[in-house]
């Protein structure tokens, strides 16, 4: 499954990073890179609408003041639902009888941008805004076939979260973060149909 992959690929970063990264230092000054594991739920959609934790969100940032940074992210996130055996009526006299594995895929990217407070203490809190293109599949499995539809939009993400360094002299810590996140996406597979894409989760990784 193409969401093993995405994981492996995870991993690989998370360990150049973490071995790239000075031990008292950042590896380029008045910035921060974050790695971490994303859990999604998705909202007012009926189609794969499950919590799931098959997601991650890299990001790094560059301290134009102080408080504020600026620079880049790239996340994704896979929805599952597991349907049970129904008829679907297709139109034009054609139906379909099936159970089926419904997966919502999202591959969100741009700019983020943040407010940051505490910058040298051990708790380092922050608000934040995400916004730039959101690509997006929503696919139905049954039998050995796939049947699916993609979709781009504009995305957007405001998100409160924290760093915690354990010695603030060193750039090696914990991140956490709640987020809200809409897309403008519409997609349509068989009879299921989806119009806009609003998600709610939460992110857990490293901080350099």
């Amino acid at each position: 499954m193409k969401t093993s992959k995405y994981l492996k690929f995870a991993a690989f970063c998370t360990a150049l990073l973490a071995f790239a990264t000075p031990s008292k230092a950042q590896l380029f000054p008045h910035t921060y890179i974050n790695v971490d594991w994303q859990m999604g739920v998705p909202l007012s959609t009926s189609f794969a609408d499950k919590a799931s934790g098959w997601g991650m969100n890299f990001e790094g940032g560059y301290f134009v003041t102080p408080a504020i940074t600026v620079g880049p992210f790239i996340s994704y996130q896979t929805n599952l639902e597991s349907i049970d055996r129904q008829t679907l009526d297709l139109g034009d006299g054609s139906i379909l009888t099936t159970n089926q594995e419904h997966a919502l895929y999202q591959l969100p990217f741009g700019v983020t941008a943040r407010y940051n407070w505490m910058t040298k203490r051990v708790f380092q809190p922050y608000v934040g805004m995400k916004l730039g293109a959101c690509y997006a599949e929503m696919s139905s499995y049954y039998y050995v076939v796939k049947q699916y539809s993609d979709s781009w939009g504009f995305y957007m993400s405001p998100e409160i979260g924290a760093s915690i360094f354990p010695n603030p002299d060193y750039r090696m810590g914990i991140h956490m973060a709640l987020y809200y996140s809409f897309a403008t996406n519409q997609s349509d597979v068989l009879i299921y149909s989806v119009n806009n894409i609003n998600n709610f989760g939460v992110r857990i990784g490293i901080s350099f």
